[in-house]
């Protein structure tokens, strides 16, 4: 009923005999699809052709957007994207995209239309949370993204001819200079922690000290700690969605697999806390469920601990401390700051914070390495100021 011809490296198409139509012409359905091997092409075949028997093919002439996202899904989304990028493309989908492109033909959406919708997100109402003001610009550019991204899978797979995003320049984002805390604020927040239970008040010290990521600083391992050497070993990131629950994986970059220096006093602290971690573990007994992975920050009984979780405690936290609000994500600026106002390398920086280039760093943390600057150009004042004296 059906055969598979090679058409280049790794693609295939594949062709089923759909019986005849009224003029008695032969009735061919085609479908080219991306496969390793001619093993894979004929799994691919066998699934083709049951579609067609059960009636549950659509050509692509005829296909809708919702139609086509269910099998972008299916095929792509859910096996090649990160699984927080990929509940975060379900989120933009469900809330704004499929609502206005669902019901059009693949075919008939066009460069226009696309523009149009992007256009219409930067107006008052669009937000889902139901909060006034607009969506902000990284979220508008991310919609470009998805749809970028689907559209082009879409041609791959020769849905349609062309991307009707592919000319569409992509949002601007509009640049916002992250709020962080000063000296003297972060000394204020340490007093605030100190009588916190031990965990919240380890985890807010190593953000501030190390600069790591949430989702890094929820995947240390006791094994990633060596406290003789005083140093902590980045080797994986920690996620959780819907979809796959928790998931460890390797940090973004290859630069953010890395080792941080530790300070005496940190050290010290992480010491304490190991013994405190340990202690916890006997006294659960059989009722430990961490001795998996050992982590240095779990629920009471060992496992993972919600990502979610360290930022709304961290958002009461303040409100009872009274310390200006700034997200748990900016602790990790307020350490890069603190550590430029020191006069710390910017290459040393860069490195503790894993970026892949000191550009990022430097595009980051301009602002702050200007003011540093400014502030040592006016240590001058005080040795031309005695000079002055000398002189009187």
């Amino acid at each position: 009923m059906g055969y598979i011809e090679k058409r280049g490296q790794n693609s295939y198409r594949l062709v089923v005999n759909a019986g005849f139509d009224t003029d008695g012409s032969r009735i061919r359905r085609t479908k080219t699809v991306k496969c390793k091997n001619q093993t894979e092409a004929k799994i691919e075949l066998a699934k083709f052709v049951t579609e067609i028997e059960a009636g549950e093919y659509i050509t692509p002439e005829k296909m809708t957007f919702a139609a086509f996202i269910i099998e972008w899904k299916a095929k792509y989304a859910s096996k090649q994207l990160e699984a927080s990028t990929y509940e975060t493309y379900k989120t933009l989908l469900e809330n704004q995209i499929l609502p206005k492109f669902g019901h059009k033909r693949m075919d008939q959406i066009n460069t226009m239309q696309i523009l149009n919708f992007l256009e219409s997100l930067s107006q008052e109402g669009m937000r889902s949370d139901g909060k006034p003001g607009t969506l902000s610009s990284a979220t508008i550019q991310f919609y470009h993204r998805v749809l970028k991204n689907i559209f082009s899978r879409a041609v791959d797979w020769k849905v349609i001819k062309e991307n009707p995003v592919a000319n569409i320049k992509k949002p601007k984002v509009d640049s916002k200079r992250a709020k962080v805390y000063t000296e003297e604020q972060v000394g204020m927040l340490m007093s605030y922690i100190a009588n916190e239970d031990p965990k919240w008040k380890m985890i807010i010290t190593l953000a501030i000290s190390t600069g790591m990521r949430r989702g890094e600083i929820l995947a240390i391992e006791w094994n990633h700690v060596d406290l003789e050497k005083r140093k902590i070993h980045i080797q994986q990131s920690l996620t959780y969605t819907k979809e796959k629950g928790y998931t460890f994986k390797e940090p973004k970059t290859k630069n953010s697999i890395r080792t941080i220096s530790l300070s005496p006093i940190v050290t010290e602290q992480l010491r304490q806390y190991k013994l405190y971690k340990n202690k916890q573990k006997l006294r659960l007994g059989d009722k430990w469920k961490g001795n998996e992975r050992n982590l240095l920050f779990s629920t009471w009984d060992g496992q993972p601990m919600y990502p979610s979780s360290i930022s709304s405690w961290w958002r009461k936290r303040l409100k009872m401390y009274g310390l200006p609000q700034i997200t748990f994500h900016e602790l990790r600026h307020t350490s890069a700051t603190l550590l430029i106002n020191e006069g710390v390398h910017m290459k040393t920086i860069s490195a503790r914070l894993g970026h892949s280039k000191i550009g990022i760093t430097m595009d980051l943390y301009g602002h702050a390495l200007e003011s540093a600057d400014e502030a040592a150009a006016n240590k001058f004042d005080h040795l031309f100021q005695q000079k002055k004296q000398e002189n009187i």
